[in-house]
């Protein structure tokens, strides 16, 4: 399967893998800018977007991602992975770190580190809110809980749209679905890794990065005092910056 996706620009490749909470709309203040002189590759993970996900799916986020590049004929990409999508970049560069010659994750989970207790009380509420068929408030919730102050009345409306359209394909999909998870092995990515968490996140994302910090050969953190989890859409030209 390809995953939906959209190639915009000329020059260096860079690859945009947006959170769970939304789409590959979450890229398009920065994706406006990069196209001036990158090859600027954004994509729909499944079940997110405009990529279907079937009932009864098996498949890999990080095989997708690798098939994608091979369909294109991608041999060398920077790639920028936000929250979940982060995670998927390192699962993706862990099994080909020869492929990625750069990595930007943006409060992005990982392997081996407990998600806190504030973390699961969100996810907890989110479930009971769905199970009780009301998508409404999961989303409101969902807005609340992952995009930090500085955002703007366009952003917050954006994630909304984001979140229910996930919601939508996904719950259509049902419980029976296989994704599966490459080990992300943080010492065989050879590339610059710049890690960015921002003070307003939840502590898993900062006790994430701490433990990537700790094992990747050659990295970069930097905590932003203003962001919440989705600087990008938080301060768009200033993410862009650190993206740069």
């Amino acid at each position: 399967m390809t995953i939906s996706h959209a190639v915009v620009g000329t020059g260096p490749a860079v690859l945009l893998v947006h959170a769970g909470v939304a789409d590959a709309r979450m890229w398009g203040r920065q994706v406006e800018e990069l196209k001036a002189d990158h090859r600027v590759i954004t994509v729909d993970l499944r079940g997110y977007g405009e990529t279907p996900l079937e009932a009864g799916a098996k498949y890999s986020d990080a095989g997708d991602l690798l098939e994608l590049l091979d369909e294109l004929g991608v041999d060398s990409v920077a790639a920028v992975g936000a929250s979940f999508g982060g995670y998927v970049v390192q699962q993706a560069a862990s099994r080909q770190p020869e492929r990625f010659n750069r990595l930007v994750l943006i409060c992005a989970p990982t392997d081996n580190v407990v998600p806190t207790d504030d973390l699961r009380a969100v996810w907890a509420e989110e479930n009971q809110f769905l199970e009780a068929g009301d998508v409404d408030a999961a989303t409101d919730l969902m807005v609340r809980s992952w995009i930090g102050p500085d955002a703007d009345d366009e952003a917050r409306e954006l994630l909304r749209a984001m979140q229910k359209r996930a919601y939508e394909v996904q719950i259509a999909a049902g419980d029976d679905v296989d994704n599966e998870e490459y080990a992300v092995e943080p010492e065989k990515i050879s590339a610059p890794v710049r890690l960015i968490t921002g003070a307003h996140d939840f502590q898993f994302f900062a006790d994430s990065a701490t433990y990537l910090a700790e094992r990747l050969p050659n990295v970069e953190r930097i905590d932003l005092p203003w962001a919440g989890h989705l600087p990008t859409l938080e301060r768009p030209s200033e993410a862009l910056r650190l993206i740069l």
